[in-house]
């Protein structure tokens, strides 16, 4: 699909605009790159203009007017209250409890909230290598939630991951206190056709909101697995015209503040 049929939005625009509404002004936040970054910065820039944003570089309170490209960006670190080191962003902010949400994207995912974002395929005869796990797998685990935001395909999400980058809820039920992790892991996925939550007895994502126009015919065509809904199951609202504005914005800035970025490389 590509519109939602009436609005004038795509896919992509509601799931971001989903995703930023459930963060919270007096949240403190580990930003994933991406479509996680869009989503906290819509948050920023609407309804929680408080919230901490904090990225695996070592920025603290980062407010960039433009997507940062990478944890490197130098974006952040203009915008952040603070840079701190990355051993003391992890040691003191993320495994001190401090982070109240981690916010992830996947490249594959399972229905129980496992992620890869290392390889596709065998690990050493790979059909893609992928950029790695980087601060995730503790991001996962330190965090007091994760939400996770991605778009469907049954490439992406998938009954096994081809590799474990990321510790979600495992094999199910009580997997993550049995391993004595003791955070609430993945708690939200946030795709750009619905909105999914675990099954509190056997922490399978289930599906209790449907993105405006979206079947469920159309979210169990594009996910590798036999999806669960909840019995009620909602319609997300749709975008407003302030959120829808500010999205826009914002990638309007990124695009032009991005334009040219490596064309000296192939000159």
């Amino acid at each position: 699909m590509s519109d939602h049929p009436g609005l004038g939005i795509t896919p992509n625009e509601m799931m971001t605009i989903a995703a930023s509404r459930v963060l919270k002004n007096d949240d403190v936040c580990f930003v994933g790159i991406g479509a996680p970054s869009a989503a906290c910065n819509v948050a920023r820039l609407t309804h929680a203009p408080d919230i901490t944003l904090i990225y695996e570089s070592g920025t603290i309170g980062a407010a960039p007017d433009v997507l940062p490209l990478s944890i490197g960006d130098g974006e952040l670190c203009d915008s952040a209250l603070t840079t701190v080191s990355v051993p003391e962003m992890f040691r003191y902010w993320l495994q001190g409890g401090r982070v109240s949400i981690g916010f992830l994207g996947a490249a594959q995912l399972d229905k129980f909230g496992n992620i890869n974002t290392t390889v596709i395929g065998d690990y050493f005869q790979p059909k893609t290598r992928l950029p790695g796990g980087g601060g995730a797998p503790e991001i996962a685990t330190s965090s007091k939630q994760i939400y996770i935001t991605m778009a469907q395909s049954k490439r992406g999400m998938v009954e096994k991951i081809d590799f474990f980058t990321s510790f979600g809820h495992g094999d199910g039920g009580d997997h993550r206190q049995r391993l004595g992790i003791d955070t609430a892991g993945p708690t939200l996925l946030i795709t750009d056709l619905a909105i999914w939550k675990p099954d509190p007895a056997s922490k399978e994502f289930t599906v209790v909101s449907l993105h405006p126009g979206v079947s469920r015919k159309e979210v169990q065509a594009t996910c590798g697995w036999t999806v669960s809904f909840a019995g009620a199951v909602e319609e997300t609202p749709a975008p407003t015209e302030l959120e829808l504005k500010t999205l826009r914005d914002l990638q309007a800035r990124t695009k032009a503040a991005h334009k040219g970025i490596g064309k000296e490389k192939v000159a």
